[in-house]
């Protein structure tokens, strides 16, 4: 078990990380929480929990620490923190002291109207009051498609001057349901909104590691997830034109998913080219898609990239949401990577990656857990990304 942050009882604020591979599930919540907080006035409780461990024992078992104190979460597909990415554990980040608010909401039902239940949970933003600095954290369903819709709907609330950042729930690659945590409930097909408001400066960043490959495409048709078309041929096709692909990845949807794992989808966006993962194929139709929704006329590239590039991309979005809060320094970060990258790095690279970031950390504690989607949107309206890294940083 990993105890990490200020130290108890220096009138500061804090954030605190505790994790424990206990195979009892409240008692692990229970020690995690335990460890997690170092200070005075706790305000806000985040579990990443392994799909193995019994969701109601742990949420139990975190609000016999919490009592009053909001608590939210979500299942993953490995849980990131000090000591390195681990599987099975309950991993509990928590921040307190004086100058945090905190409010959270839960949007229920949102398959079939992402837009709506993004706009429910981004409602907690109304409980932050005045703090001068504010960030909408959004936990969703990883099951759930069309996530960008869900980010339309908080956008639509909360506008351009509170950033968005979060993480799709996972279930350890089951692809059968995941689950989240708001308050006194365990959820699924559900968003959770988590508002935190500040005295001081809060920085989210997200980077990837890919880079374009060959001539831009343009999104001819699309829909429910789906492109259809891609320069008004079919769009598998003309994807896997882009590269030397064996004839299997043409004729097999399982060759198709291995060999398009690591070479997502790029789609441009005011802030830049966005990854998307290609894990649904439909070989009869010759459909690509994944968690995300392209529109007809978008620009896409096909992109490639390697272990190299994926950890430079580590550096650098640690180093982003540092220097975000304009010279501060920070009391801890949340780290989200993509569970497509875990696959991509294996075993021996998601250990690089943590060692990354433990090092870019410098000794301040960070948590959080591999995903089924990473949200990060600091200008435009989108922000929703895969196989990339996003943090927020808080002072």
């Amino acid at each position: 078990m990993y105890m990490g942050g200020a130290e108890p009882g220096d009138g500061r604020r804090w954030m605190g990380v505790g994790r424990s591979a206990e195979s009892d599930s409240r008692a692990a919540a229970r020690a995690a929480a335990r460890a997690a907080v170092r200070g005075a006035e706790p305000k806000l409780f985040i579990a990443f929990t392994a799909i193995t461990h019994d969701q109601a024992e742990v949420l139990a078992g975190l609000r016999e620490v919490a009592g009053s104190v909001p608590v939210a979460g979500c299942t993953t597909n490995g849980e990131i923190g000090p000591g390195g990415p681990r599987d099975g554990t309950v991993t509990i980040a928590a921040i307190g002291g004086p100058g945090f608010t905190v409010s959270t909401a839960v949007a229920e039902r949102a398959a079939g109207r992402q837009r709506e239940a993004g706009a429910e949970a981004a409602r907690c933003v109304e409980g932050l009051g005045d703090r001068p600095h504010r960030v909408l954290m959004l936990l969703t369903d990883g099951i759930v498609r069309e996530q960008e819709a869900i980010l339309l709907g908080a956008y639509g609330v909360v506008g351009a001057a509170v950033p968005l950042f979060g993480g799709a729930a996972a279930d350890g690659w089951r692809m059968s349901g995941s689950y989240l945590y708001c308050d006194d409930r365990v959820h699924t097909d559900a968003v959770v909104g988590i508002a935190i408001g500040s005295e001081a400066p809060l920085s989210v960043a997200a980077r990837h590691g890919w880079r374009k490959v060959g001539e831009p495409m343009i999104v001819t048709s699309s829909g429910n997830g789906r492109i259809q078309t891609l320069d008004d041929r079919p769009a598998m096709d003309v994807y896997l034109s882009r590269f030397d692909a064996p004839p299997e990845a043409y004729t097999d949807a399982a060759a198709f998913q291995r060999f398009a794992l690591p070479r997502p989808l790029g789609v441009q966006r005011r802030s830049g080219v966005e990854a998307r993962n290609l894990n649904r194929v439909d070989i009869e139709g010759r459909s690509i898609g994944g968690g995300g929704a392209v529109a007809p006329g978008g620009l896409t590239w096909a992109m490639t990239g390697d272990e190299q590039s994926i950890l430079a991309a580590t550096d650098a979005a640690c180093h982003a949401a540092v220097e975000g809060l304009g010279g501060d320094a920070p009391i801890g970060m949340l780290t989200l990577s993509c569970a497509a990258l875990r696959t991509i790095l294996g075993a021996d690279g998601i250990e690089r990656e943590g060692e990354r970031i433990a090092k870019l950390a410098d000794g301040v504690p960070y948590a959080g857990f591999y995903t089924y989607g990473e949200i990060a949107r600091v200008r435009g309206i989108d922000g929703f990304h895969n196989q990339t890294l996003a943090v927020l940083a808080l002072a």
